[in-house]
């Protein structure tokens, strides 16, 4: 009488009945998800071979969400007791347990997790700052990109070249330059990038990114380097949000400095990188809070439970003992640990 059945849909494609068991079922171990797979012009197949993902077939894969709580998306536990369960019932009815106490009062999980796959150039891009959104009837979206992979040549935009102002860009815009005034920067795996709402961006080709950001899609693409959509046709353009939206003293923005530990602690979120040779707790010290971990490399073990290359699992706060364990053929591994910091509250 408790039990219920749940249809979900993974992709375009595909559809997975879940059987939903209790929700009093007490918690041992990780929780890891169903990931929803997005068709995106520039996407491709790689994730399939860097990290066995079973994709849609035919489908041109740029984004598979690993952690969401959207009307339009919404994880599923995969297997262990709450099986079938959405993010959005582990966030409304189980909040404290799993996440830990004095978290932001907001509808939905706070965070959407992400791979990306940049086949090809994304758009030139911004995600409006909190005080325009108002006024533009968007959400905030501050985010962290962490190279994973990046062939040779491989690129990040973000921010603007110095001394370049509001009407240059604008003039570069109408004369089908306007990528010239986007700060570029070569990167390779390991490397990482902070973007604040409000700083213009977009990812370069060859690339295949871990992406932490507010639990927003809102975009506003201001160029496309002329190509059509997966319908054929130009893809929508929102130039006169992102005027609106772009930070216009924002030039040359770095990337995070490659020994840290700590790639961003901002209101948002915190995300460490770890290098595992021996156990390390699962849980920020002191922190009461849940941990989204995502393995980089390597093998990962946590309270009877391994995760691969390319894994996401989220730690329950009331886990408060366990441990993220490298096996030893695969030791040293190396994850990303996310998670909400208590400023945030």
């Amino acid at each position: 009488p408790n039990s219920q059945l749940r249809v979900s849909l993974l992709s375009n494609f595909e559809f997975r009945v879940f059987f939903r068991p209790p929700m009093a079922a007490p918690l041992h171990q990780p929780l890891a998800f169903e990931p929803l797979c997005m068709e995106r012009v520039w996407g491709g197949r790689r994730l399939e071979e860097a990290f066995g993902r079973q994709l849609p077939p035919g489908a041109t894969v740029g984004e598979t969400w690993e952690i969401v709580d959207r009307p339009e998306a919404q994880s599923v536990v995969r297997g262990g007791p709450l099986a079938g369960r959405t993010l959005h019932e582990l966030w409304t009815q189980r909040r404290a347990e799993i996440f830990g106490e004095d978290l932001p009062d907001a509808p939905r999980f706070p965070l959407l997790c992400k791979w990306i796959d940049a086949c090809e150039r994304l758009s030139l891009q911004v995600h409006p700052p909190a005080e325009v959104c108002p006024l533009l009837h968007g959400e905030p979206k501050t985010e962290l990109w962490y190279v994973a992979h990046a062939e040779p040549g491989a690129e990040l935009f973000a921010g603007l070249v110095p001394g370049v102002t509001r009407d240059e860009f604008e003039d570069g815009l109408r004369e089908g330059h306007a990528a010239d005034c986007v700060q570029r920067l070569p990167v390779q795996g390991g490397d990482a990038m902070f973007l604040p709402s409000g700083r213009l961006h977009a990812i370069g080709a060859g690339l295949i990114i871990a992406e932490v950001q507010q639990n927003s899609d809102t975009t506003y693409r201001v160029f496309d380097w002329n190509r059509p959509g997966l319908d054929g046709r130009p893809r929508q353009l929102h130039v006169a949000e992102s005027l609106l939206s772009i930070d216009w003293d924002d030039h040359s923005p770095a990337l995070c400095p490659g020994d840290a530990g700590v790639l961003v602690d901002c209101p948002c979120f915190r995300v460490e990188r770890l290098a595992l040779d021996a156990p390390q707790p699962a849980l920020a010290v002191k922190a009461g809070r849940f941990a989204i971990c995502t393995v980089l490399a390597g093998q990962v073990e946590c309270n009877g439970a391994s995760f691969g290359v390319g894994d996401w699992f989220l730690v329950p706060a009331s886990l408060d003992e366990a441990q993220l364990t490298p096996t030893p053929t695969t030791r040293p591994a190396s994850v990303l640990r996310t998670t909400i910091p208590p400023e945030a509250a």
